[in-house]
């Protein structure tokens, strides 16, 4: 089994950070919210998206599928009494070539495995679709 561990600290009443090898991340912990930090229903979101990244790049190459980027984009309902995060909506916007029963395929591997979207699809409604990029 594999674990993890991150140190966050408060610095003031308007944020606080988060740290973690080499890396440090500020948090949005001031009530008034702040423009410069993520807050944490956007940090969960961040960690969602970044799972199905990482997820991506996990099976393109076993999938041998082909693409030139990924884009990622959630939506959360919030809930005030008791707060709660009600659901989360997201889509898979893919910039590929590839046949679309293969973006499903890729969009399933991505929902199977993805260690962040499994463990919040237990608590909330996760639900999205993939799409493909088309050209602006």
């Amino acid at each position: 089994m594999l674990e993890y561990a991150i140190t966050a600290r408060r610095i003031d009443a308007h944020g606080s950070l988060a740290s973690v090898k080499d890396a440090t991340l500020v948090l949005d912990t001031d009530l008034k919210g702040r423009p410069d930090a993520f807050n944490p229903v956007e940090l969960l979101l961040a960690a969602v998206a970044a799972c199905m990244i990482k997820g991506i790049e996990r099976v393109t190459p076993l999938l041998n599928f082909e693409l030139q980027g990924v884009e990622v984009r959630l939506k959360a309902a919030r809930q005030d009494n008791p707060p709660m995060i009600r659901s989360i909506d997201y889509e898979l916007i893919v910039d590929t070539a590839e046949s679309d029963q293969r973006l499903e395929l890729l969009h399933k591997n991505v929902r199977k495995y993805g260690t962040i979207s499994n463990t919040v699809a237990r608590a909330t409604a996760l639900e999205g679709r993939v799409s493909r990029r088309t050209s602006a």
